[in-house]
């Protein structure tokens, strides 16, 4: 089994909005919160963690009476942030918008994780889930992961693939695919999906697992080939686009998440505050268009659900990673 050495990093989503607040939680907020409210994001300022985290604070702030402060603490794969907040206090005023990358990926891919993310995180919401989608350069001459993978296969080792960084997502998204269909690609990093996304358009790179929402457009202009969706099924946004189990990679199914947290043992009534403010938020038309415009599935739920989201996530990605040969020392 070939092994790799990775650094997770996360996939980048553009995009920020506003909308008007409500006043549903005016009367819960005299104890908490007292003090503005730093929210860390683990990855650097302007990607997509970034851009979800700063909308669906603003009105968070707005329902409890307090700033939401951002603070993008990247390094390490998410886990510079994640290790920092769960040192916090759990007092509420230290909260973290993490990823897959930070919650189901690292755990897989460090030999040595400073936090285990089934019990240092008290769970707030899971509040959208990423669709990704693999799409290649029109110049590849290829129209279906069917001749893709038979194109790959006459060519083993040549055909090169982009990501966001070593280790993130797209990476990992490419080497199930490629251990799935028992082809051999070329890894091609880029620090960040912005510019992975770019090279690939101008072909210097062929093949890429995109953000699905940044990517419809690019599709849509005919400038990306989209050969299938990561997802157990169709993007709302492109139901055009089979999904890659549709597409003959039987059982393929993987995608990113958006997920608030605190520290552990963060008091149930602050946890239910959150839950309720952040609730209302993602309810409103405002999120509900934000997030469908960035081909992202916005989501409610309760602190429980988002715990055994966290449970399944990280052990089912604990043994893909494993299997695909991955760790970090």
């Amino acid at each position: 089994m070939r092994r790799r050495t990775f650094v997770f990093s996360g996939a980048a989503f553009v995009g920020m909005s506003s909308f008007l607040a409500g006043g549903a939680f005016a009367q819960s907020t005299q104890t908490y919160p007292n003090r503005p409210v730093k929210v860390v994001v683990p990855f650097p300022a302007g990607g997509g963690t970034d851009a979800l985290t700063r909308f669906v604070v603003k009105g968070m702030e707005q329902r409890l009476g307090q700033p939401f402060i951002v603070e993008n603490r990247a390094g390490a794969g998410t886990t510079l942030g994640a290790t920092a907040v769960a040192r916090s206090d759990p007092d509420g005023h230290t909260l973290m918008v993490g990823t897959a990358s930070t919650f189901a990926a690292a755990p897989g891919l460090y030999k040595r994780l400073a936090y285990d993310p089934n019990k240092d995180f008290s769970p707030v919401m899971l509040f959208a889930t990423v669709p990704f989608v693999l799409v290649v350069n029109p110049s590849l001459g290829v129209n279906s992961v069917k001749e893709l993978v038979a194109l790959a296969k006459s060519k083993p080792g040549e055909l090169t693939y982009a990501s966001a960084g070593v280790g993130a997502v797209h990476h990992i998204f490419c080497e199930l695919f490629m251990m799935m269909t028992g082809i051999e690609m070329k890894h091609v990093p880029y620090r960040g999906g912005g510019q992975a996304q770019n090279d690939v358009v101008a072909g210097h790179v062929p093949i890429y697992f995109a953000d699905a929402g940044p990517a419809a457009p690019l599709i849509r202009s005919g400038k990306l080939i989209a050969l299938g969706v990561t997802t157990a099924t169709r993007a709302s946004h492109m139901p055009e686009v089979p999904t890659l189990h549709e597409a003959g990679v039987t059982g393929y199914e993987a995608n990113t998440w958006q997920m608030m947290v605190g520290p552990p043992r963060m008091p149930e009534s602050i946890v239910t505050q959150l839950n309720n403010a952040l609730g209302d938020v993602m309810r409103t038309p405002e999120a509900q268009k934000y997030f469908t415009g960035l081909g992202m599935q916005p989501m409610t739920g309760t602190p429980a659900q988002a715990a055994e989201h966290i449970r399944k996530e990280s052990e089912r990605w604990t043994g893909i990673i494993k299997g695909i040969g991955v760790s970090i020392d």
